[in-house]
């Protein structure tokens, strides 16, 4: 399946040449579960490029939390080469095998990005003015990561399953902040959650 997503034929290239050296990849260190394979497009790619919609215009800096396989974090780096927005990228994995997956895939598809080699509360601050992860804690743990990373006035763009509204009422409980809920178009019971105004209650 083709992204339905609207980029060039240029960037649909580019994330095939992707989805290649991740299926060459995966047996080897598992980067997304065999049973999704065979809905890479639809499950992990298309899933990952409705984040670049909804980027505020002339993002500088997008972080990108636990990248693992690269979702979304490569796949919003190859989109973004066209439009420059963001203008920088940068994904954290502390998995050193997963990096060196991450690190191929850059130079295959001559695509820029920052790749930082550690655990996300360990690394410098990154004065990101946009942070995304999927599938990587809770909502409650996404904050904790991002309250180092994330300018003032950044947005969180955060990619979750169907229980996203327990995990918005449980963060409420510790943070102010503003949300709101996306669905996603890969999955009508997940959703995009943006979210911005963060603090502690």
């Amino acid at each position: 399946m083709m992204p339905s997503t609207g980029v060039s034929r240029e960037t649909i290239d580019q994330l095939k040449l992707y989805a290649a050296l991740l299926k060459k990849w995966n047996p080897k260190i598992n980067l997304v579960s065999r049973s999704t394979l065979d809905e890479l497009w639809s499950r992990h790619i298309e899933d990952s490029l409705q984040l670049v919609s909804y980027l505020p215009n002339n993002t500088k800096h997008l972080v990108d939390m636990g990248s693992g396989g690269g979702f979304p974090g490569l796949v919003v780096a190859i989109a973004a080469k066209e439009a420059l927005n963001p203008a920088k990228v940068t994904m954290i994995e502390s998995d050193q095998r997963k990096a060196a997956f991450l690190r191929t895939v850059l130079r295959e598809t001559d695509t820029q990005a920052s790749l930082l080699v550690e655990r996300v509360e360990k690394v410098p601050q990154q004065a990101a003015d946009v942070i995304t992860a999927r599938a990587l804690a809770s909502l409650l743990q996404l904050f904790e990561y991002s309250e180092r990373h994330l300018t003032p006035d950044g947005t969180c763009l955060f990619l979750k399953g169907k229980n996203w509204r327990q995990e918005i009422n449980a963060a409420e409980e510790v943070w102010h902040f503003r949300w709101d809920a996306i669905e996603s178009k890969t999955n009508p019971e997940a959703a995009l959650l943006k979210i911005g105004e963060i603090s502690r209650a």
